[in-house]
């Protein structure tokens, strides 16, 4: 046990000196490995991860939503949807950044990746935001905190590496990531009346439309009611896999962004060269963390762990409320791709000894890290909207963020207290 302690102490003292996770995963892991066994098992352990990885036909569906994401940005489906939210919302206080959020809830239901969201829809959102005088903290932080959804409304990247770490079914964790994602919404947009209650000026009303217009603008966002359908209806209906959904949500969004005149050779090059970028990241940071699992599982940490869980069998949610705690900690440090795949295989064997259900508890990681990707002092997507938005001060938005991490962590505690909102929907998944 002692030897998972020092690496688990090296490994956060080299995250706090801003050093790639991947690498600090991949050093930590092969020198613990040497520690506990042998040079020559950890550099056969080291290549046979890398190459299992590599060829896993599961992980296939990681570069192939990516690239379905990234085809969905360029074909400016982002800016229909928020005319449609912009035209029922609009016309209210504050009623620009709730159509920001549900605007970021439809695109994430058709690109999976959180900072894509966030930097997608501060092009569209922020310019109208200011048109009409909203303040930056409250434009910036809606942003920021509605690209939190496109980790957990499906199809999503992070609940696809927890259902392969896991070995859960992903069109079960898909079908649990509505109804949360449905909440999340909500609380968003409590949290912006909140904001707007406090501070009037903050999000003056903007024009009303009518009803004319608004039907015309629901009517444009028909692609991404298709894609989702095509995409989720099929995974759903057990009529094809995750793998075979994402390879056909790629080529529609490909035919989509063609067909809008989206798509130069140019365009198509840039976008095959950042998904490939972005699917290599991924694979490096996931290689890293299956070294760095490797390392703990040979050492008794792992038993230790499931025995300590086990003193507490007849109050198992004080482990929950452990692990939420421990998560909240490490969101302050580390990304939520590294958070998930570095905790995951430590934690999951003590929630299954609990008799905790595996999707309800894949929800509530995914959930967690959510918060981390907006709270300080790391919060990516704050620092995604900062390279987009460089005349706003990152101050700024983490002030603007403030009222929707908290209204995050009381989300939180109504999916850790009702596990109806995450279990129904995969109750009817074959």
């Amino acid at each position: 046990m002692t030897e998972a302690l020092v690496g688990l102490a090296v490994l956060l003292a080299l995250a706090f000196l801003r050093i790639p996770i991947a690498f600090v995963m991949i050093l930590c892991g092969f020198v613990g490995m040497v520690w506990v066994g042998s040079l020559q098992g950890a550099l056969a352990n080291v290549g046979q991860t890398a190459f299992d990885a590599a060829i896993n036909y599961e992980l296939s569906v990681v570069p192939l939503f990516v690239l379905m994401g990234n085809f969905v940005a360029r074909a400016r489906l982002s800016e229909e949807l928020y005319t449609a939210s912009n035209a029922f919302l609009g016309h209210r206080r504050g009623g620009l950044a709730m159509a920001t959020i549900v605007a970021c809830g439809g695109f994430s239901a058709i690109c999976g990746s959180s900072l894509a969201t966030a930097a997608t829809m501060s092009k569209v959102a922020m310019p109208s935001m200011r048109r009409y005088g909203y303040d930056d903290a409250l434009a910036s932080g809606s942003i920021a905190a509605g690209g939190t959804l496109g980790i957990l409304i499906p199809p999503s990247v992070l609940l696809v590496i927890y259902g392969i770490l896991t070995q859960t079914s992903i069109g079960k964790l898909f079908a649990a990531g509505v109804l949360p994602g449905l909440v999340a919404v909500v609380f968003y947009m409590l949290a912006v009346r909140v904001v707007i209650w406090y501070r009037p000026e903050a999000g003056p009303a903007g024009e009303r439309r009518t009803w004319r217009e608004r039907a015309q603008a629901l009517s444009r966002v028909w692609g991404v009611v298709v894609l989702f359908a095509i995409v989720m209806g099929g995974i759903y209906g057990g009529v094809f896999s995750p793998t075979e959904a994402a390879g056909i949500g790629a080529i529609g969004a490909f035919f989509f962004a063609l067909l809008r005149g989206a798509l130069t050779w140019r365009v198509l090059y840039d976008v095959l060269v950042e998904s490939a970028s972005t699917t290599a990241m991924l694979f490096t940071v996931l290689i890293g963390a299956l070294l760095f699992a490797n390392f703990i599982n040979l050492t008794d940490f792992p038993q230790a762990l499931l025995d300590i869980a086990g003193q507490f069998s007849d109050r198992p949610w004080l482990v929950i409320l452990a692990i939420l705690a421990i998560y909240l900690v490490l969101g302050c440090v580390f990304e939520s791709l590294s958070m998930i795949l570095l905790t995951v295989p430590i934690f999951f064997p003590l929630v299954i000894q609990l008799g905790y259900d595996p999707v309800w508890f894949g929800i509530l990681v995914v959930v967690i890290t959510e918060i981390s990707l907006i709270t300080p002092p790391v919060g990516l997507n704050v620092f995604v909207l900062r390279g987009v938005l460089p005349d706003v001060r990152t101050s700024t938005i983490f002030r603007g963020v403030t009222p929707f991490w908290i209204a995050d962590l009381f989300r939180l505690a109504l999916i850790a207290a009702v596990p109806a909102l995450s279990l129904w929907l995969p109750s009817f998944v074959r």
